[in-house]
C-alpha cells in the first residue's frame, strides 16, 4: 500500500528525512521496479532561493503548490529526468528530491544520483503530477523499513550554489556507509 496523504502534508524537512527506508516502486508496463530510499534533498519553499518555486508559479512548477504526495518530475541539463515528492498544504510549494535508491526489483542500471535512478526505474516526465496515494497508481511510495535517526546524516544540497546562502543550508539527508549513497565526503 502507498503512504498516505497525511504522510506527504508534514514540514518539508520532517518528510526529507522520514522518506529514508522507504520503498519507491514504479510498474512499467506490468514490470514492478523498486529501490529503498537512501538519499533525499529538501525544498522548503518560494523562500528558500534553490526552490524551483523561488521563480514563482509556473507551467513547470504548478505541482508543487497543489496538495502534498504528487509526483514532480522535471527535466535538468536538457537529458536527466528527477524524482520529486510534493510536501506540505495546499498552496505551499515544497518538494523533497529523491537522489539516490539502493536496488530492490529490477532496476535497470545504477542508482546513486537523481537521473540515474530515473533512468534505472524509467521514471520520465510522463509521471509528473501523479498522485502517489493512489493505490492504483503506478508510481508509488511504500511504507519499507524506519531508519534509525543515528544513522541518517544531513549536509548541503548538491548542485545549489547559484541560491546564495541557502547553497550551504544542511538539507540533504543520507542513510551513512550506504553505498548507494550519490556523494560520501
Amino acid at each position: 500500500m502507498p503512504l498516505p496523504r497525511e504522510f506527504y502534508a508534514r514540514k518539508t524537512i520532517v518528510v526529507a528525512k522520514d522518506l529514508l527506508g522507504r520503498v519507491l516502486v514504479h510498474v512499467d508496463f506490468g514490470v514492478r521496479r523498486a529501490g529503498r530510499i537512501v538519499e533525499t534533498e529538501a525544498y522548503v519553499g518560494p523562500h528558500d532561493l534553490a526552490c524551483h518555486a523561488s521563480k514563482g508559479r509556473t507551467m513547470r512548477t504548478d505541482v508543487m503548490f497543489g496538495h502534498g504526495g504528487h509526483a514532480y518530475v522535471y527535466l535538468i541539463y536538457g537529458m536527466y529526468d528527477c524524482f520529486n515528492v510534493v510536501t506540505e498544504r495546499e498552496g505551499h510549494a515544497a518538494a523533497v528530491l529523491v537522489r539516490a535508491i539502493s536496488p530492490i526489483e529490477n532496476c535497470l542500471g545504477a542508482t546513486d544520483g537523481p537521473g540515474k535512478l530515473c533512468r534505472a526505474l524509467r521514471i520520465t516526465r510522463a509521471r509528473n503530477r501523479l498522485d502517489l496515494t493512489d493505490p492504483s497508481s503506478p508510481l508509488t511510495i511504500e511504507e519499507g523499513t524506519p531508519v534509525s535517526p543515528r544513522r541518517v546524516a544531513r549536509g548541503p544540497r548538491i548542485g545549489v550554489d547559484y541560491a546564495g546562502d541557502w547553497a550551504h543550508e544542511e538539507l540533504r539527508f543520507w542513510i551513512r556507509d550506504d553505498p548507494h549513497v550519490s556523494r560520501r565526503r
